[in-house]
């Protein structure tokens, strides 16, 4: 196959990826680090930071190709056909597009990458760092990778002619034009990103257990400025993700944009009117929260789902995001910060309702039920399949290598005994002002010449709050005495 560049679809991939990548470092660390403890906040972010570094690696050896080289049984692909990112042009995933093979395969490394580090807000305060680093390398090659293949690399949860939707509707077209009848729809990562990690942050959360305190102690988060900060760096960045996407700059980048954007603020609003019915107040962290779970939810549904569709699945997925959170205090397992809320539920959202909202295949637009039998049964295979992977990863690095911090490592904070340092050093900048501080020296005071020595000043021994001619002046407003 030839390949010609595009340099104008080449110039809108990177900037793509570019944005994806600000949506781990900093969008997320910084929306993560807001919301726990301050004497946690390093940790918090440093799992973000963590999951780049290692999920880049991964990827770069061969994530890329367990995902999309030639299928192996419609579960993964073969990880020697693009090993360390060896391949042409001709096998970009773009090339239709005249996207570069390694521009391609960046702008997916970074998808891999901030499904991983998502994971982390479900185990905030408690795991070593060691154990977390393994579990994001493995766990990109054992589970995100083959369910991107499965789902965008011509596997079961795909359209292929092999795949679950074909057996379940039938397929069209012959030889290489083969394909399901019915095909799954997840433009960027309902699927593959959402219900992944927030499957596998609820498995790690039950695994791991709760931290310390969990239903006991008050764990507000620590700095909602960052969470705002982060928030909305997140939606700058999910245009990437989402218009990116399309594969090049066209009409279906746009619709995304807009999609992507009416979705978002629909489901902010959701959220919040939520919050103001069962608790009687708008908060920070509740628009925050309500930004992200629109993000989520119209990412598979970016480029099916009209604008004004996209207004309903915002608005659907903001209000039961915002239900959802409280799961995890009605069945005890310690969710720390609303993983599984906010991306499992909010990917199921965005998945299933594509079935309804569809304007080319949906039940409201008179397509019949078809495409929302094919949602259901692709957002029920990647919770066993995520589910499933997650539990066996957690289980053998609980045993091998152990998940927790000690107790008495979690009560003085994870930052502080197990990285050495402090996100607020506000008693060493207390000290320090201290010490720089001039220091003054009492004058002594001469001693009266002896009892009987009588006062200098005419009014001394007088009342205090009158003048020298025993007149009280009048009191002004504010003033007390």
């Amino acid at each position: 196959m030839d390949f010609t560049l595009d340099t104008g679809a080449t110039a809108w991939l990177l900037t793509s990826a570019s944005l994806v990548l600000m949506m781990t470092t900093p969008a997320l660390a910084l929306f993560y680090g807001g919301m726990v403890r301050s004497r946690t906040v390093l940790n918090m972010m440093l799992m973000s930071f963590t999951a780049l570094g290692v999920g880049a690696i991964v990827w770069t050896v061969c994530g890329y190709s367990v995902a999309f080289g030639s299928d192996v049984g419609g579960v993964f692909g073969n990880p020697a056909d693009f090993f360390g990112l060896h391949g042409s042009d001709a096998d970009s995933l773009l090339a239709g597009s005249g996207v570069p093979f390694l521009v391609a395969a960046g702008f997916q490394m970074t998808f891999a990458v901030i499904s991983a580090a998502l994971i982390s807000g479900a185990i905030a305060d408690r795991v070593k760092i060691s154990t977390w680093i393994v579990f994001v390398a493995v766990w990109i090659l054992l589970c995100y990778a083959p369910l991107a293949h499965m789902v965008w690399g011509g596997g079961l949860l795909s359209g292929a002619p092999g795949s679950i939707a074909a057996m379940i509707f039938g397929t069209t077209g012959t030889g290489a034009d083969a394909a399901a009848t019915v095909a799954p729809i997840d433009f960027a990562g309902g699927t593959v990103v959402h219900i992944n990690a927030g499957v596998a942050g609820l498995v790690l959360a039950i695994v791991v257990g709760p931290r310390l305190g969990f239903g006991r102690d008050v764990m507000k988060p620590h700095n909602l400025p960052l969470v705002m900060l982060g928030a909305a760096l997140l939606w700058f960045g999910w245009f990437g993700f989402n218009a990116g996407s399309a594969g090049t700059a066209d009409g279906t980048a746009g619709l995304a944009w807009v999609t992507t954007t009416v979705a978002t603020a629909s489901a902010m609003l959701g959220w919040v009117l939520v919050e103001k019915i069962r608790h009687g107040a708008v908060t920070s962290l509740g628009a925050a929260s309500g930004v992200v779970a629109g993000l989520v939810a119209i990412t598979p549904a970016a480029a099916a789902v009209s604008p004004l569709g996209a207004i309903v699945l915002g608005v659907v997925a903001g209000a039961l995001c915002s239900l959802a959170v409280g799961l995890k205090a009605r069945f005890g397992f310690d969710d720390s910060l609303d993983v599984v809320g906010v991306h499992l539920v909010g990917g199921l959202v965005g998945t299933v309702l594509i079935g309804f909202l569809s304007t080319e295949t949906g039940l409201f637009y008179g397509h019949g039920a078809r495409q929302l039998v094919v949602q259901i049964v692709i957002a029920l295979a990647a919770v066993v399949f995520s589910g499933v992977v997650t539990l066996v990863i957690a289980l053998v690095l609980k045993a091998v290598m152990g998940w927790r911090i000690t107790a008495d490592e979690e009560r003085a904070g994870i930052d502080i005994t197990r990285h050495a340092e402090s996100g607020y050093d506000l008693v060493g900048n207390l000290a320090s002002r201290l010490d720089r501080r001039p220091m003054r020296v009492a004058e002594p005071v001469a001693a009266p010449a002896g009892p009987s020595a009588a006062p200098t000043d005419p009014t001394a021994g007088s009342d205090p709050g009158t003048d020298s001619e025993g007149r009280r002046p009048a009191t002004t407003a504010g003033e007390t005495r």
